[in-house]
């Protein structure tokens, strides 16, 4: 596959990250997204790797929202596409069938890990279907995972849950994702400890 302009990176480790709000009302100007803000937010707080952003915001179509993610990545060369919203139980909740339509492996161990990280607050956060998959294209990976729709319910499933003393009681997925990107040939994503410590064998870390 030929890479476009767009794949060129400004450093060697620069990430590319692609964020998708999934959400009918929010697209057609009926109120504000919040999902986008909010995990920008986050990640140029967590992140300390240089970071480029493409923004989505689309309506809950299964169709319109893998062929999102697959513009993310094939053209314009994400290494990371973040959705959010569109992950329960009713009948336009389809981001985890878009997402696996996507996908050509899937990850389920993020899905697990936030629904465990959600069960802290509340007992429906078993209605919840996020999950997680990499796509796979000639000469390149990304990984692509559903978030919750709740801008605080982002933050807690990304960054995970501490103690007053700020020591982490349950990990948060966005722990293992850096080291996941390594394994996937993508650049080497640095974070502020004080906000998410990245976990690698020692083997893979550098300094």
């Amino acid at each position: 596959m030929k890479h476009t302009e767009a794949w060129k990176r400004n450093s060697p480790n620069e990430i590319k990250i692609g964020l998708i709000s999934v959400s009918d009302r929010a697209s057609k100007g009926v109120y504000d997204d919040e999902g986008i803000p909010a995990l920008q937010r986050w990640l140029m707080s967590a992140i300390s790797t240089p970071c480029v952003f493409h923004e989505r915001l689309i309506a809950d179509e299964r169709e319109i929202i893998a062929e999102t993610i697959v513009e993310l990545v094939d053209d314009l060369g994400c290494d990371l596409v973040l959705t959010t919203g569109g992950t329960g139980p009713s009948l336009r909740d389809v981001t985890p069938e878009a997402t696996l339509d996507a996908g050509t492996r899937e990850m389920p161990g993020f899905g697990e890990q936030m629904r465990q990280i959600s069960l802290r607050f509340v007992p429906t956060a078993i209605l919840s279907r996020q999950t997680a998959v990499l796509r796979e294209i000639e000469g390149h990976t990304a990984l692509v995972i559903n978030l919750p729709g709740q801008p605080k319910a982002i933050a807690e499933t990304l960054e995970g849950l501490k103690d007053v003393d700020g020591k982490p009681i349950v990990p948060g997925i966005f722990a293992a994702v850096p080291y996941c990107i390594d394994l996937i040939g993508g650049p080497y994503i640095q974070t502020n400890e004080s906000i998410i410590k990245a976990f690698r064998p020692k083997s893979a870390i550098k300094k």
